[in-house]
């Protein structure tokens, strides 16, 4: 769809004031001057699995360069799970606004990310942007809900995660280990498919896991060099390191921390390739690249100094190490604690581009540019920062001030990073006042339930797998080339 008719003006950012083109009146960027865009989403990367972090255990000197030579966020917030991370930085929303869903999606369900929902690669395709998506979408897998029909020009990947399959195709199982015997949630599972934007490419089996992280590099890497001349947004979207764990044979018991660490290391390999690629055709300085995760690392991984893991909105579930990397105006080597989030990344890189937000939608996130360019006066944008789960708020902070709803603890973050000494009863006036700005959200998104201003989850008619449990291809995913049943193998 196209972006919503009616809009706020979003100004030019300060560093290219000066490219404003001569025309009276004129907002637009040229289009050599607007910068390129490069979301890396890892899945499941836990807050101290990587060397910026203070990861011992994994090698990720990429990671530590991109570091080294950019921002690094410390109080970066996704969700708790999948797909709510993804709707908030596609939609610049808190997740319950944009995609109303207690949990994930799961394979052949009616719902999606409504067709109505305004993305941020729709809203840089108007300022004339190639956009593609290469790897993980899971908002939704019927072809209404799918990328290309939410803005992507291109798309290579999987609808959802890689454990969404039949057991017997190592779906439910890591790298050299039996399958299950018994059955287990989700072994009835239709398998799992490769796209290439609407058409299957394959049925992934176990040892086609292992080449994920190696194909996606390769696809992104293409995607640059094939729009070098362009400008672009390319969302490179692992799945890695989601259970269960593949590392590519080149990395297989070469990290010393297992299967996991090996896939870590594999992560960075791909972002130094997209790095190296960048500097190569001379795109790095004008570039922007953002490095995260969707949620909160898995006890496979390390979280620490953050209580809990994934699934919950504990810091450890929500916060996640994330990176922004523009040689020649994000200052190298900087830092900020400022509260942010997926939300935010829609409004930056939309104001970056010289684009506009759309006046008919209420949009949660806010312009991370004055943090990310060292600004020393820049703040969050968020005076409140709201933590549901599914449908539930469970959470609200307020400058360092966190208030877990349910029970009543309160914790100074700045002070407590780990959340292990609740301090309500020393601060009754500070919890008094976080549940009033928890209450103002009554009458917006609800504290449970569908709130007044969540917006419409999208819906399929006649909802099925795109392959079926007996292999079958739906038709509208399949070529004439391709047969109807599919078995693996490229």
């Amino acid at each position: 769809m196209t972006a919503a008719t009616r809009f706020d003006l979003v100004p030019l950012f300060p560093v290219l004031l000066g490219a404003v083109l001569a025309a009276p009146g004129s907002l637009a960027l040229r289009a050599a001057d607007k910068p390129n865009f490069i979301v890396i989403n890892i899945d499941d990367l836990g807050y101290a699995d990587i060397g910026p972090y203070g990861s011992t255990l994994n090698r990720t000197p990429h990671l530590d360069r991109m570091a080294a030579e950019g921002c690094k966020l410390t109080c970066f917030y996704g969700a708790p799970v999948c797909s709510p991370s993804r709707a908030a930085l596609l939609t610049g929303c808190y997740p319950k606004r944009a995609l109303p869903i207690p949990h994930v999606l799961f394979p052949g369900n009616d719902a999606g990310l409504d067709p109505q929902e305004v993305t941020v690669a729709e809203l840089l395709k108007e300022q004339g942007y190639v956009t593609g998506i290469v790897g993980k979408w899971h908002l939704g897998d019927q072809p209404e809900f799918l990328p290309t029909r939410q803005g992507f020009d291109t798309f290579f990947g999987l609808p959802y995660s890689n454990d969404m399959g039949p057991a017997e195709d190592g779906v439910k199982s890591n790298l050299g280990a039996p399958l299950p015997k018994r059955k287990v949630k989700g072994r009835g599972q239709p398998p799992l498919p490769w796209l290439r934007n609407e058409t299957v490419v394959q049925r992934v089996l176990a040892d086609d896991q292992t080449t994920f992280v190696e194909r996606y590099t390769s696809e992104a890497v293409q995607f640059i060099k094939t729009n070098k001349d362009k400008t672009f947004f390319l969302y490179l979207a692992h799945t890695a390191v989601h259970f269960p764990i593949y590392p590519g044979k080149a990395f297989q018991g070469k990290s010393g921390n297992g299967l996991y660490g090996d896939w870590v290391e594999e992560v960075d390999w791909s972002v130094g390739q997209v790095l190296d690629t960048l500097r190569k055709w001379q795109l790095d300085r004008s570039t922007l690249v953002v490095f995260t995760s969707d949620n909160g690392g898995t006890q496979r991984g390390v979280n620490a100094p953050l209580r809990g893991f994934k699934g919950s909105t504990w810091e450890g579930g929500i916060r996640v190490p994330t990176l922004a990397w523009w040689p020649g105006q994000v200052p190298a080597g900087i830092s900020t604690g400022a509260v942010a989030g997926m939300i935010d990344i829609l409004p930056t890189l939309v104001k970056l581009a010289g684009g506009r937000l759309p006046a008919d939608r209420k949009i949660d996130g806010g312009d991370l540019w004055p943090l990310l360019a060292g600004k020393p006066d820049a703040q969050s944008p968020h005076a409140a920062f709201y933590y549901y789960r599914g449908l539930n708020l469970e959470a609200v902070r307020s400058g360092p001030w966190k208030l877990h709803l349910a029970k009543g603890e309160l914790y100074h973050l700045d002070r407590d990073l780990s959340e292990t000494a609740d301090v309500a009863a020393a601060n009754p006036e500070v919890v008094a006042r976080l549940r009033g700005i928890a209450d103002q959200m009554r009458d917006d998104l609800g504290l449970g339930g569908i709130g007044p201003g969540c917006r419409p989850l999208g819906k399929a008619l006649g909802a099925k797998p795109i392959i079926d449990h007996d292999g079958t291809i739906r038709p509208e995913f399949r070529k004439p080339s391709v047969p109807a049943a599919v078995t693996g193998g490229a």
